[in-house]
């Protein structure tokens, strides 16, 4: 079960990236069939490469297992520089937010 899911995350959160198999292979620093092996089921990451992994994507391992989260490279961003708001700013953030949820 939770194989097939890192499996899935693996090439949702790759696709969404628009890498390839390959390109994410090489990037990590592993022969270009890594990824396939991982995707195909052949293989599944350790965990310091699943670490790695976690960090290609700019997401924490607490992310990458929510399934709720479409695109937690997003959304890992957008909390990243909400960090760096005022608290003034994160509140008229956190204002529009609401609205556009009301929607």
């Amino acid at each position: 079960m939770y194989e097939k899911f890192v499996r899935d995350r693996i090439t949702q959160l790759r696709l969404q990236k628009g890498v390839s198999e390959y390109q994410m292979s090489y990037d990590l620093g592993h022969s270009r069939s890594y990824v396939y092996n991982i995707s195909s089921g052949k293989a599944l990451p350790p965990l310091k490469e699943f670490f790695a992994i976690c960090d290609y994507f700019e997401i924490t391992p607490q992310q990458f297992f929510n399934e709720s989260e479409q695109n937690p490279e997003l959304v890992q961003k957008a909390l990243t520089g909400m960090k760096k708001l005022s608290e003034d700013d994160m509140l008229m953030l956190l204002g529009i937010i609401n609205r556009m949820l009301k929607k």
